[in-house]
């Protein structure tokens, strides 16, 4: 009671609520663990990591290093119970200290996380908190930009491999259209069947023709010659255009439009992949740029005016009903024992 009343010395409270926001819109979920926890908790996971980084031994680096926090823990004027043993102590000495000192309490169904720290002075107190909160949302936006940074990486590099592979098949096309003297196999192939349709039908006009002329003139006139000439004419000019379309061997038009179109379809996936990277590339842009994390501070670290800490009152109830207990205890033990004696 004496310790509590008047020697522990006085610890200043500062105090802050904050939520972690995004750009990024997430579609709402209307299942039961969303619903018992109040649909406010979608980055809890983030709220996670955040809170176990104000509590690292990194960010005690980083404040120790601003505020000189072990000066200031283990100043003499502290009374030896609150104070930080010394100033050279180890650090994980100094990080099981620290968390003593600092509160970081995830509130799971407002999705709100409550920073507190106390400190033997008020500005100290105060900053503890500003500094963490500087430091946490820093840190977050890094792993998310350095994330992000590896996406759009690795994104860039298969659009220059598939750009490369998209030259390469019109680079083919070209170099097959050169050798073969076609700019374009597929048309050259239609014209041609086009001619032979159209010779196929003037041949059988000429073949009706000379069917009926047969009838009244013989094959030795100067009319049926010359009409046997034409049909012969284009017969020949039907069989050759044919054999140009399906030879058996060398460079038939058939075979050289199914190798152009290969090499069309080649080009045209290539392309259509080179086209779907470019968009994914531009998507994870935005998305890094979106899933930025910030740090939105519900209310201010607080300016504590009179200290808090240590709870003097509550603290001496509490340890003078733990002594009444266990006197109690005692003497009950004591009782029973002195009663089996007797």
């Amino acid at each position: 009671m004496f310790y509590w009343g008047f020697i522990a010395t006085d610890r200043y409270v500062s105090q802050t609520n904050v939520v972690l926001q995004t750009a990024e819109i997430a579609p709402p979920s209307m299942n039961i663990a969303s619903m018992l926890s109040g649909g406010a908790a979608s980055n809890r996971g983030d709220l996670l990591l955040f809170r176990e980084y104000l509590l690292s031994v990194d960010a005690l680096k980083k404040l120790d290093k601003e505020l000189a926090l072990r000066e200031h823990y283990a100043n003499k004027k502290i009374d030896f119970l609150s104070r930080l043993s010394g100033v050279e102590v180890a650090t994980e000495d100094f990080h099981e200290y620290f968390l003593s000192r600092v509160e970081v309490n995830l509130d799971d169904y407002a999705g709100v996380l409550r920073i507190s720290a106390s400190a033997f002075d008020k500005t100290t107190a105060a900053n503890i908190v500003t500094l963490l909160l500087r430091y946490g949302e820093l840190h977050m936006n890094k792993m998310g930009q350095r994330l992000a940074a590896e996406q759009v990486a690795f994104i860039e590099k298969q659009v220059e491999q598939l750009n490369q592979r998209l030259t390469d098949a019109r680079s083919a096309i070209l170099d097959y259209q050169n050798e073969k003297g076609l700019i374009s196999p597929i048309d050259t192939a239609e014209s041609l069947s086009r001619l032979v349709a159209e010779l196929t039908t003037e041949l059988t006009k000429l073949n009706a023709k000379e069917s009926v002329l047969s009838q009244y003139q013989s094959a030795s006139s100067p009319q049926m010659q010359q009409l046997n000439s034409e049909i012969l004419a284009l017969e020949m000019e039907i069989a050759r255009k044919n054999k140009q379309l399906t030879a058996s061997q060398g460079a038939a038009l058939n075979t050289i439009t199914a190798e152009y179109e290969t090499l069309k379809l080649r080009a045209k996936f290539a392309q259509e992949l080179y086209s779907n990277a470019l968009a994914t590339l531009e998507t994870t842009r935005v998305d890094a740029v979106r899933k930025l994390k910030q740090v939105s501070v519900l209310q201010e670290p607080t300016q504590p005016e009179y200290p808090v800490e240590p709870r003097r009152v509550y603290n001496i109830f509490v340890f003078s009903l733990m002594v009444f207990l266990v006197g109690v205890v005692l003497n009950l033990m004591h009782a029973i024992i002195k009663d089996h004696q007797d």
